[in-house]
């Protein structure tokens, strides 16, 4: 059942902790950062997480405004979750956590999302103005490019994208640290590159 605990704390922070402190509720918000996901989506996307549990922190972000449900047209057909304004703005908080966050250790093993890996992709890469992206993983595909001078992320396919890549987060994770085990891993099955692999090289640089 959602919990309705609070800290009974008039400091804003404790306020806001009573809405997004829950175990997993803020990375059901970093999740839907790029756009709406389905439960299976976000079932996929936090490995450790029951679904009764990711049922209850959605019923508990939805009811504090933090996250909208949304029933898609046919022929999807299917219920989303997505950010309210209210959750986008959680977007500075989350990539300030991050980056505070990554003075600790990867736990063993350390999972690692689609949406984790795109996040560090868009924050540590220059923009390149030159070349639009179509990138694969865990069977989602997500548009990169440039805009107003930032990378940016998008779900979806783009229509003429310069460079593409397939693979898994654990892989892309790898190759923005090294980029020069592109090959290696597409002989090892774990990537597939598609279009101007010199553009694609530029974006993992």
């Amino acid at each position: 059942m959602p919990t309705s605990r609070s800290y009974g704390d008039a400091c804003t922070i404790a306020r806001a902790l009573d809405v997004v402190g829950e175990r997993w509720a803020l990375l059901v918000v970093r999740e839907l950062l790029f756009g709406p996901q389905r439960f299976s989506d976000l079932r996929r996307a936090l490995a450790g997480a029951s679904s009764n549990m990711l049922t209850d922190r959605l019923r508990e972000l939805e009811a504090n405004g933090v996250v909208a449900r949304r029933r898609l047209p046919a022929p999807a057909a299917s219920t989303v979750y997505e950010l309210t304004p209210s959750g986008r703005e959680l977007e500075p908080v989350l990539l300030a956590l991050g980056n505070w966050g990554s003075r600790f250790p990867v736990p063993e093993p350390g999972h690692l999302s689609a949406t984790s890996v795109l996040l560090y992709l868009r924050g540590s890469r220059f923009p390149d103005p030159r070349a639009v992206y179509r990138i694969e993983l865990d069977d989602q595909i997500w548009t990169v490019r440039t805009v107003d001078n930032r990378l940016q992320v998008e779900p979806g396919p783009p229509p003429a994208p310069d460079a593409g890549l397939r693979t898994d987060p654990a892989t892309l994770n790898a190759l923005l640290s090294d980029p020069t085990g592109l090959k290696a891993a597409v002989a090892a099955g774990r990537a597939s590159v598609t279009g101007d692999e010199k553009a694609l090289l530029r974006l993992l640089q």
